[in-house]
């Protein structure tokens, strides 16, 4: 099997220099002084050494299964074998030998032909004095856009005098000096890895220099394969906040792990650009990376290019760069930089000259100096663009606070006379800085395309660059037009569309305004608020006389200060903007030693030393530090795989499910189940809990589809549109998404004309909504008229200047009012609110021998009549009114918001139509999106008194979407006021179960929405519950519990011991406390579950298939199956029933939902197609029971318990209309109280808010939430 376990640490080493008799020559040629400086040498490798490093004498007999997993692609390497000099021998025929090879095998896709120029890209030397070792970094990237790292070490061995040889060999002799030697030899020991462990390999190669000092009669190769093999055998740790920590002697090496898993592990210091270049030139270097420039940095420390290349890429994290990277480029490679695409490469300082002068087109980057310079550029070469003023003010902000300097943050503190622990608390700070980097960096990223999603439509993939760029201030759009068209951008874009939840998306979530999330309830065309405004009137960036922007025109021109870059830094200053994450405590695991030679057996203990380690570690955690249990169960899977306990392994990995399945390692799993001998088989499959985990990852493997990841840009159609494409065409618009609405706007642009639509008239009416769009955009209102609107309000539309009985000037009308905006001296005059109008009428008033149009508007709040002479405008503005005033009184009636962000949309909508058909028929065409006018004139739908008593807020969980879509189950938790909260959970919820997995959470208290559609698989939610303030446990027909944490919001954890359909879960709370949790499935399975550990306390079997519901009363489980009711104990022993065919076998066929009401020993049940109630006797169901029948009821769908009250939610009717109703009926009297009529679809779900509201959720038909008072 290959590619199955994760790599450890080393993938190979290598050691590079050049062979005994070249370097024997050379100091000959240095000690006879016939050459004076020698040409630098062609360094070969001499050396490799690949894993495993087994003896050879040993068998491997306890490895056999482990090196099945750990084979990776490989491929031969031809390395020549050293023997005394060769060189001219003949054979007896004359033929020259060629010397002898030896094929070791090598990871396919690392280039070692190119491999000892890069370790030593300044060319090999050997020297008269000895010089200090030094480090540097490499880089290596293949076909596929995966990187290899490598750390290289070059160090200098003696020679002396050159010619001393023992059996043809350079004789080394250490010396307590260097005196004696005139020549040392360099050599390099090049370190490949798979992960960027920069400073934690620095450490190990600097460990293993102490031990080739030189020395006497010991083999360089041994103590190298003794390094490679311990690097070898030590694993990388999973995601999370374990790093593992090993003894390499004399270092303690730190191998840290990524945050999460689509996070880059970082292993270096992100501060050091920092220290290199302003804040402002950052910035221009990130704008180079963005618009994919081609980029060369400069240096005269080799280790720094790489170092400050990588920085620049995690600075862009999660944004990715495509193109071709090559930190450092040897003096063979120069002619890299001459490749016409874009790419980031790095050269020596002695090369800027040349490059600068050879090369066009280059972005050239002096990291010793602080230099961005240009190359020499051709004609058409445009100017680097600046970075958004708002987003780079931030940034420079947040960076000058920053503390940069270790020093000073050891002012105050005690010196340490311990090394390791200088070294850790070094590494602490560093982390520190690091993660305040990180936080800056990211904010850039979000602040600069967080509102790229209001211009994406992600049922069709499709993003309206150009509208996009429209929205953006002037200065900042030569940056977008550059960034949007790179393959960065592009992969960025398919991020968002796919909604994958990375950093990005987490922070931009965790940043939102509330503005924005009432944003995400009302699919409501965007204009500016009166606060947007307000404030925009005194940002520089739209005054033409000002333009605060970090400008590049010409980057020659760019130094840096005389002063240094840095002073700034040296001290500390809080800024506004500063975003302050919780930061995350590390835990460090210590590895077991490793001991040599490394023997079968020793290799052997070291497993089982990890194993015992690490299960000792799992002993003493606590169960609620679940995530750092995780990671040692998946450590201890990873060794005990790597032993070859194959069992053991798999039990280790299914605990992910109930630790953290972030981590669950699938690809692994799946291959170790493929190639389990058939007698290991056979042993999981006895073990219920192996054999479902085996099942269920072997489905994934079936069910994997191919994700679609093509982006579209908008562009207008070119072809006639019937009904259906029409709808697709005005979705990727992003002008409405919905698709009644849709047709309504079809029906008005084609009047009078076949039922298709040309792409001349879509033109028209896409650039006049447009266009009103963007001038309504730059309506800049006085802070007089400001004062007098809401914070919230916008202005949508702005008629001509007309004559009114308030006197002249334009008729603004916002989504709440309409008011005069008079001229000369521009003022305010209310209109009226269209709460308040009474009356609208369209007519002519007399001028001289014309009659003019004009418009009537009637208020309640004010007895003159306002009349204004709208002439060609005046029907147009009949109709607009008209529709806002049925619109508003709609949504006071229904107390639905909504209704009034909708009739706005149709009255913009009718705007753009008759814009855009400029015909006689236009008002006609109009009137076709006259949908709540037409409502009120036709159907008036009164709203019945009590409903609109009881009724007090509706909200839409499918806002945004194409339709509704069904609400399945609803589940309200209430906030917790404790000062330690941090995460902004102290809020109630409300939790919204839609179709195909997808939960929507509101905050509760604001009715707006905190977390936009997470998925839980994608199967229908049946239930959910809140079993502590942490978790919330949601039931799924694919047989799964999903367990969400509050905090975090995010399902990072599974129980799947049930085989069907899970029905219902309840909690048992002893001392109001959360004790334990029992689970029901459609199969009639109950189990019983420890609530902090998640493992199964009892599981049973009820006698009866179909459970659909449970409850627990007095130690004693109530359980519903379609034919009976039971009472068991919590151990599963059935202690009363009661059967269906015996009791209501003529009225009744199936039992759809029960409530138990313990209070007054009653127990409610519903049953299938009926429109009944069944009141059991709960001391005694055998029993008849009463019953009670509900009016204009199709169906009973759902019931809960508020306080003394049952409420009801069914499938009824009203006014003649199939409607969702709910019955609130008195539990003592057992009469109805009230019938409430508040959706249009069947009510699915019910839950309580702490008895004081009552929530209902209806189908696919509305997909609304209703708030409803409890009396």
């Amino acid at each position: 099997m290959e590619d199955a376990l994760p790599p450890g640490v080393l993938e190979v080493c290598v050691l590079v220099g050049v062979p005994a008799e070249r370097a024997k020559e050379a100091t000959c040629q240095i000690s006879q002084k016939k050459v004076r400086d020698l040409p630098p040498l062609d360094p070969e490798i001499l050396s490799v050494f690949v894993p495993p490093f087994i003896s050879k004498e040993e068998s491997p007999a306890t490895n056999v299964n482990s090196n099945n997993f750990n084979k990776t692609k490989r491929r031969s390497f031809r390395k020549k074998k050293e023997r005394p000099k060769i060189e001219n021998v003949k054979n007896p025929n004359g033929d020259q030998k060629t010397p002898d090879t030896e094929d070791i095998s090598v990871p396919k896709d690392i280039d070692f032909i190119g491999l000892p120029q890069l370790c030593f890209p300044g060319g090999l030397h050997i020297t008269s004095e000895l010089k200090e070792a030094h480090i540097h970094f490499l880089v290596f990237t293949d076909v596929c856009g995966n990187r290899t790292y490598g750390v290289v070490a070059q160090y200098y061995q003696p020679m002396q005098d050159g010619c001393n040889s023992l059996n043809g060999q350079p004789y080394w002799e250490s010396v307590q000096t260097a005196k004696a030697f005139r020549c040392f030899i360099p050599f390099a020991i090049c370190v490949i890895s798979r992960y960027p462990y920069f400073n934690a390999l620095k450490d190990c190669i600097s460990c293993l220099l102490v031990h080739l000092r030189p020395f006497k009669d010991v083999d360089v190769d041994d103590r190298i394969k003794e390094f490679a093999a311990k690097l070898s055998l030590i694993p990388t740790p999973p995601s999370g906040t374990l790093h593992l920590l090993f003894n390499m002697k004399p270092l303690q090496i730190v191998f840290p792990s990524r945050e999460d898993p689509d996070s880059p592990i970082i292993d270096l210091d992100l501060h050091l650009p920092l220290l290199c270049f302003r804040p402002e030139q950052v910035l221009q270097i990130l704008t180079c990376i963005l618009t994919e420039q081609r980029i060369v940095f400069f240096s005269s420390d080799w280790a720094l290019l790489t170092i400050i290349a990588e920085c620049f890429m995690l600075y862009l994290h999660p944004i990715q760069w495509q193109h071709t990277f090559v930190p450092i480029l040897s003096r063979q490679m120069l002619d890299f930089v001459m490749a016409p695409t874009s790419f980031l490469m790095g050269c020596h300082i002695d090369h800027f000259e040349k490059v600068s002068q050879e090369a066009e087109d280059l972005i050239l980057i002096s990291i010793d100096n602080g230099d961005i310079t240009h190359s020499k550029s051709s004609e058409d070469t445009a100017a680097i663009p600046a970075v958004p003023s708002k987003a780079a003010e931030t940034f420079i902000k947040r960076v000058e606070s920053l503390q940069l300097h270790y020093d000073l943050e050891l002012c105050h503190l005690s010196s340490s006379t311990d090394f390791n622990e200088l070294q850790m608390r070094r590494r602490a700070w560093q982390q520190k800085l690091n993660t305040e980097v990180q936080q800056i960096t990211l904010q850039f990223i979000v602040n600069i395309f967080r509102e790229v999603k209001d211009h994406l439509n992600y049922e069709h993939r499709v993003f309206n660059s150009e509208e996009f760029l429209k929205t953006r201030a002037p200065g900042d759009q030569p940056f977008y037009r550059k960034v949007l068209e790179t393959y960065m951008f592009h992969s960025f874009l398919k991020a968002r569309l796919n909604r994958k939840m990375d950093a990005f998306a987490r922070l931009e979530l965790s940043t939102q305004s509330q503005e924005d999330r009432l944003n995400l309830m009302f699919d409501s065309p965007r204009r500016l608020t009166m606060e947007e405004m307000a404030s925009k009137r005194f940002n520089p960036q739209y005054m033409i006389s000002k333009r605060l922007v970090i400008s590049m025109p010409d980057l020659q021109d760019i130094k840096p200060h005389d002063s240094p870059a840095r002073t700034a830094s040296l001290r500390k200053s809080e800024t506004e903007c500063a975003l302050k994450l919780p930061s995350k405590s590390i835990t460090m695991f210590k590895i077991p030693e490793i001991y040599f030679p490394l023997l079968s057996q020793r290799v052997h203990a070291y497993y089982t030393d990890f194993i015992n380690h690490l299960t000792k570690a799992i002993n003493v955690l606590q169960h609620d530090n679940s995530a750092l249990l995780a990671r040692y169960f998946y450590l201890r899977g990873l060794i005990g795989l790597m032993q070859g306990k194959l069992l053991d392994a798999l039990s280790d990995f299914q605990n992910l499910y109930k630790t953290d399945i972030r981590i669950f390692p699938t690809d692994l799993v799946r291959k170790m189940v493929e190639t389990m001998p058939p007698s290991e088989r056979s042993l999981a499959d006895r073990r219920p809990e192996l054999k479902r985990l085996i099942s269920q990852v072997m489905e994934k493997q079936r069910e994997v589809t191919k994700v679609d990841d093509h982006v579209k840009n908008f562009k207008l159609p070119k072809t006639h549109m019937q009904l259906n494409d029409f709808v697709k065409r005005i979705q990727e618009s992003g002008i409405v998404k919905d698709i009644d609405t849709i047709h309504r706007l079809f029906d008005a642009l084609t009047v009078g004309h076949q039922k298709q639509i040309d792409p001349e008239t879509f033109k028209d009416f896409y650039n006049y909504w447009k266009e009103t769009e963007a001038e309504a955009r730059e309506v800049n209102l006085p802070r007089t008229v400001i004062e007098h609107l809401n914070t919230n309000e916008c202005v949508y539309k702005l008629s001509c200047s007309v004559k009114t009985n308030y006197g002249i000037g334009k008729i603004a009308m916002t989504q709440k009012r309409l008011f005069l905006l008079t001229e000369g001296r521009p003022g305010y005059v209310e209109i009226t609110t269209f709460r308040d109008i009474e009356d609208v009428k369209s007519t002519t008033v007399a001028f001289l021998l014309l009659r003019i149009p004009t418009l009537r508007i009637k208020s309640v709040s004010k007895k003159e009549v306002f009349e204004a002479n709208l002439k060609t405008e005046c029907d147009l503005w009949h109709l607009m009114v008209k529709e806002m005033w049925a619109g508003k009184k709609m949504a006071d009636d229904h107390k639905d918001p909504q209704y009034i962000q909708q009739a706005l949309t149709n009255v913009l909508l009718m705007d753009a139509v008759v814009g855009a058909l400029q015909s006689s028929k236009t008002i006609y065409a109009a009137s076709k999106l006259s949908y709540f006018d037409k409502m009120k004139n036709e159907v008036p739908m009164m709203v019945p008194k009590t409903t609109s008593e009881t009724l007090k807020h509706k909200i839409n969980p499918s806002a945004g979407e194409t339709f509704p879509q069904a609400i399945d189950v609803l589940l309200y938790t209430p906030g917790h006021l404790d000062a330690a909260e941090k995460f902004g959970d102290a809020r109630p919820k409300l939790w919204c179960a839609l179709t195909e997995g997808k939960v929507i959470v509101f905050d509760a208290s604001t009715w707006t929405i905190q977390q936009h559609c997470f998925k839980v698989g994608s199967s229908k939610l049946t239930c959910m519950v809140m079993v502590d303030q942490s978790q919330v446990w949601i039931g799924s027909q694919d047989a799964i519990i999903y367990i969400i944490n509050t905090h975090s919001m995010s399902c990072n954890k599974q129980l799947n011991d049930h085989r069907a359909h899970v029905m219902d879960i309840i909690v048992e709370n002893k001392n109001n406390i959360a004790s334990e949790a029992y689970s029901c499935s459609l199969d009639g399975t109950v189990i019983a579950w420890n609530i902090s550990t998640l493992k199964v306390n009892r599981r049973f079997q009820l006698p009866y298939k179909n459970l659909i519901s449970i409850r627990l009363h007095d130690n004693h489980l109530w359980c519903c199956t379609g034919s009976c009711l039971l009472i068991a104990t919590t151990n599963g022993s059935v202690q009363q029933e009661m059967n269906l065919e015996e009791n209501l076998k003529d009225v009744c066929s199936c039992f759809l939902c029960f409530q138990l009401f313990p209070e007054r020993d009653q127990v409610w049940t519903s049953c299938l197609g009926s429109n009944d109630l069944y009141v059991w006797n709960a001391t005694d169901l055998s029993r008849t029971p009463q019953k009670i029948h509900l009016q204009d009821c199709s169906e009973i769908t759902c019931m809960i318990k508020v306080k003394n009250q049952i409420w009801i939610g069914s499938r009824g009717l009203s006014q003649g209309k199939a409607k969702g109703k709910i019955y609130v009926i008195d539990a003592e009297k057992k009469t109805v109280e009230k019938e409430l009529v508040g959706h249009a679809d069947t009510v699915k779900a019910l839950c309580s808010a702490e008895d004081r509201y009552v929530l209902s959720g209806s189908g696919k038909e509305e997909g609304k939430v209703a708030i409803w008072t409890v009396e």
